[in-house]
């Protein structure tokens, strides 16, 4: 790994709360320097003109795929998927097949990421075994193998005495449970929220007390234990303001909202299309502003994709029969820019919600632009406009409701330990 001097951008730090121009010097895999009184000699220049200059991203919330559906995603199409869209980082979640509940599943995947992916991975390791919620994992097993935190995901543990020991025990590791926070007898076959959109479309509706209702439980279980609580993709404005009446009485409890959440309402589901079915669902557009307000109030910490690839087959079917899920590394950036446009938020929280406070939240290295810290880098134009075609993208699926949509706002350039892994003019560089 050589030098790489990184200058003319605006440099954007949510760690140091530095947003100016400043240039940053890579070298030997971390960054060396950072200011505009930098000693270039030797280094290899990449002009960040009109660019803005910021950790890499990090996402809490993805599926890979990988292994046993390798034909929808695998590690290194998400890896690549995730370099394109600014992602030094990915945080995989547990449902794979056979399901990440066993130490050498995780060793199996991290040997892939070391092999194949061009960004960091961080397995979730599942809370109990095989997703079922009757018998909880080995959570120091699993640890000492590389899992980062523990969840279900979409297979929610309802039995609210797993649950409290699911989370007793993640103390005794240090690490967070991220819930799908969506109590299923609500559920039931909802497949789009339950509203005027779902009674005029004649589908069966997923109410949004189903979430808040499951949002409750697990902040109670999460102040009764001490444990660390994160809720993944929050949708509803009555989880917002739960967790908000959380954390204002010290209950250790974060959250993460998807850009989907934060951009379309269930109004999108009026065609039928099923790349707009997801879980949750598309909420209200008073769920949705709720959820604007917050990322920008920091009530919810982070911005997290759940990109969740499905093959094109697998989504062409009826709306009730298709699987839930959206790709979502390749248009984050471009999505969630609307918030600063409008003004909701400013670029240092936006970017603190994409990098710093996501690797606060999982512990995990990087997020922040100090001498000393990876080597993890996106160059972001935030006026760049272009045409999303999930056909020429990275995952190997399609499933978006951002095809064929005009884009405003582009990573550039990504850089992970100090290496230029994706630069917009010349695609993904790895190996």
């Amino acid at each position: 790994m050589g030098r790489v001097w990184i200058r003319g951008g605006r440099l954007i730090d949510p760690a140091s709360g530095r947003d100016e121009r400043a240039d940053l010097l890579l070298e030997d895999g971390a960054i060396a320097a950072v200011g505009l009184e930098i000693d270039p000699s030797g280094a290899e220049v990449f002009d960040a003109s009109d660019c803005w200059v910021t950790p890499g991203f990090i996402d809490l919330h993805a599926h890979l795929r990988e292994p046993g559906q390798e034909y929808k995603e695998d590690i290194a199409s998400g890896g690549r998927a995730g370099a394109a869209g600014g992602f030094t980082a990915l945080a995989c979640m547990a449902n794979t097949d056979p399901v990440n509940d066993d130490p050498a599943v995780t060793d199996y995947m991290l040997d892939r990421a070391r092999q194949d992916s061009p960004v960091r991975i961080y397995p979730v390791a599942a809370a109990t075994k095989g997703l079922k919620g009757e018998v909880m994992t080995e959570m120091v097993a699993l640890v000492e193998a590389g899992a980062v935190a523990f969840s279900d995901d979409g297979a929610t543990i309802m039995d609210s005495g797993m649950q409290r020991r699911v989370l007793e025990y993640s103390r005794l590791v240090s690490k967070p449970v991220m819930v799908h926070a969506e109590d299923r007898s609500l559920v039931r076959d909802g497949v789009i929220n339950e509203g005027p959109i779902s009674t005029r479309l004649g589908l069966p509706g997923n109410p949004a007390e189903a979430e808040t209702v499951h949002v409750a439980r697990d902040i109670q279980l999460a102040e009764l234990t001490g444990a660390h609580l994160h809720v993944g993709h929050v949708s509803t404005a009555g989880a917002v303001n739960l967790i908000r009446e959380a954390r204002e009485r010290g209950v250790h409890v974060t959250g993460e909202v998807t850009p989907h959440h934060l951009a379309l309402t269930d109004e999108a589901t009026l065609g039928y299309d099923t790349n707009t079915k997801m879980a949750p669902p598309l909420r209200s557009r008073v769920d949705v502003e709720a959820c604007r307000r917050g990322l920008a109030d920091g009530t919810l910490d982070a911005i997290a994709t759940d990109h969740a690839p499905h093959a094109v087959h697998e989504k062409e079917v009826e709306f009730t029969e298709a699987p839930c899920g959206v790709l979502g590394f390749e248009t984050a950036f471009a999505v969630v820019m609307d918030l600063v446009r409008k003004e909701e938020i400013a670029p240092l929280g936006l970017i603190a919600s994409l990098t710093w406070n996501p690797a606060r939240v999982f512990g995990l290295p990087g997020g922040r632009l100090a001498p000393g810290a990876p080597g993890d880098v996106a160059v972001l134009d935030p006026e760049r406009r272009w045409v999303y075609d999930p056909v020429k993208g990275y995952s190997k699926s399609r499933n978006s409701p951002w095809a064929g949509e005009e884009m405003h706002g582009r990573p550039v350039a990504t850089f992970v330990g100090g290496n230029l892994v994706y630069h917009v003019d010349k695609g993904v560089l790895f190996p």
